[in-house]
Formats: structure tokens, sequence, C-alpha cells
């Protein structure tokens, strides 16, 4: 089994190290929200699809939020995005609207698709995300289009495309990791590694320890960092973000993370014990950035204020979907195609 990739690791033993400056306590504590709106959203959803409230596939990034939030905080607004199926915290960290968020999730006309999207197709070009996807890599040739037209126009924009371990294994990956680095395309690939492909464990099915040394055989410049720290996450992606922009070609970031809840609402997770998610809890990013604040001077009423504040917040979003309308049957096929 892999030092790298087991799930027995902590985020924190990732291999590379990072020459990390302290970000400012107010930008913290902003992130601080951010990630705590993301958490509350999901579990909130989470509840609802126990509840039957919500039809077909829904994946959640439990434990995962600081991946996106750090990285949003790393790139702008005008720079192009897209995610997997598990993309509801990439949408919130670049800006969305959580009662619009949740109303797409539950299928009302008030998503921001009018309900048409769902879980999986989580997008926003007003804040950048350009799209999520459910076939698996789809998403990363995508951005890969985005960083050429960009490069092509002469624009200043960078494309981040965020995708799963199983991704790698798909042959579109390896097409894209060929021609970004020939083109040296202005393109940040971004692993968030949760140590399973669905339900099966990254271990069983890699043929390389480190992940990041996948994509150094075609000239990318890559690294390992722990996923769970937002300030370490908005460092790598800082640094890979200045490379593209300066016309240096793609990095790719591993990012070792894990997700607290199941693949799917319903998951059984009789794949994984309780002794080894109880392992992970000591290492989550909402906890890593908590202390990190307490022992930088923000005082625990501080932080319990952010939180109140976000429950208001995500009681109203959800009381917002749940007394939208449903689409009216009429409007099924409109906005189908655009022309």
């Amino acid at each position: 089994m892999s030092a790298s990739i087991s799930p027995q690791i902590l985020p924190s033993e990732a291999e590379t190290r990072l020459e990390v400056q302290p970000l400012p306590l107010d930008r913290l504590q902003q992130m601080y929200r951010t990630m705590f709106l993301i958490r509350r959203v999901e579990e909130s959803l989470l509840q609802a699809a126990e509840e039957g409230k919500i039809g077909g596939a829904m994946h959640t990034a439990i434990g995962m939020e600081a991946n996106a939030v750090g990285a949003a905080h790393a790139t702008r607004p005008d720079d192009y995005v897209t995610c997997t199926y598990r993309g509801h915290h990439h949408a919130l960290a670049r800006g969305m609207d959580p009662g619009q968020a949740i109303a797409e999730v539950m299928g009302r006309a008030t998503g921001f698709a009018k309900g048409k999207g769902g879980s999986m197709h989580f997008v926003d070009p007003e804040h950048g995300l350009m799209g999520a996807n459910g076939v698996v890599a789809a998403q990363v040739p995508h951005a890969a289009g985005m960083a050429l037209a960009a490069q092509l126009r002469g624009e200043d924009r960078v494309a981040l495309t965020f995708f799963g371990d199983g991704a790698l294994y798909q042959g579109v990956m390896h097409e894209t990791f060929n021609m970004a680095a020939k083109w040296k395309l202005p393109i940040v690939f971004y692993l968030e590694n949760n140590r399973y492909s669905e339900m099966t464990p990254i271990w069983r099915t890699s043929s390389v320890e480190a992940l990041y040394r996948f994509p150094r055989a075609y000239g990318i410049e890559s690294m390992q960092i722990d996923g769970n720290d937002v300030e370490v996450v908005y460092t790598a992606v800082a640094q890979a973000v200045e490379r593209a922009r300066a016309g240096e070609g793609p990095t790719f970031i591993e990012a070792l993370t894990y997700r607290l809840a199941g693949h799917m609402a319903g998951d059984l997770e009789t794949y994984r014990t309780e002794e080894e998610k109880a392992l992970q809890r000591q290492h989550e990013p909402l906890m890593v950035l908590r202390n990190k604040l307490l022992e930088r001077g923000a005082r625990p009423e501080e932080l319990e204020a952010i939180q109140a504040q976000v429950e208001e917040e995500v009681q109203a979003a959800v009381a917002f979907a749940e007394e939208s309308p449903w689409p009216d049957i009429a409007q099924a096929y409109t906005d189908v195609f655009y022309l």
C-alpha cells in the first residue's frame, strides 16, 4: 500500500513542502465563513435527500471545502473553472447564491438553470464557472480549450480544472496533458485526491504511488499538497496561476483531501471503517482553519458569530428553495440549445 495515497495518511503528510506566507486574519475569516457556508449547504442537501426532496444522484464534498475556497481566492473572477459532478463547493466558493444552488438541486424553477441541471451540472459563467460534468474527466479538455482560446486571443486569463483521482486513467486526460504541455497552455490541473474512485480505494487501482508524478512524463510541473489547509491550497494555486499567466505553461497539483460523507447520498459506505473516518476528521478543513485562526488571535466568539450568520443564511436559502415553484412542464424544451 502506498504511503502517498492510503486512506490512513493525513493530508498534512503530503510530499511537497511549500513556503506558505500567512494570509491576513480578515481574509482567513472570510475563507472560514465561505467554508462553513459550503459545509452547511452540503449537510442541508444531504438531509433533504434523506427526506426524499431531491431526485437523482447527488454528490457532496463535505471535508473537501479548502480546495475550492483556496483556489477561488487565488484566481480572478474572469478566469475559467471547470469541475466534476461533485461541484457544489466550487460554485459556492466562486460566489453562487446559496438559495439558487439549493433550488437547482431540488429541481425548482428558481435554480440557476431553472431546475434543469440539477446537482451534477453546476454552471455559473458570471463567476467563471463554465460547467460541471457527469462524464469522468470530460471537463478537463473543455478547460484546455478555454485556455487555448485565451492564449490565441492574447487574453490574460487562466483555466483551472478540478477532477478526481479516477479521472487520471481516462485517455482524454493524457491527450490533454500532452497538448497543454506542448502548447504551454495557461491551465492548472487540480486533482482533488480524496483517496476513493467512488467506492474503490486508489491504492487498489493506481500503478503509481504518488499521483502527482504522472504528468511529469509530459514535462508538466507538478506537486502534492495538503488539500485540507486553505493557506497551502491558496499558495499552490497562486504560484501555478502566476506561471500560467507568465507563459510558462501548465501546472499539476495533487491535493490530498478526504470526503467525510459518502460518494453520493444514500451511500452505505461499507467499503471503509469508522476508524478511518475518525482519523481523517483529525485534520479536516474547518478544524484546521479554526485552529489556525485561534492561534493567530481570533476570538472564539468571533467565529461563533460567523457560524450563526451562516446558519441563518442557509436556513433562509433552504426555505427559499422549498417554497419555490416547480418548473412549468411547458418549459421542458426551452433553453436546450443556444443558437
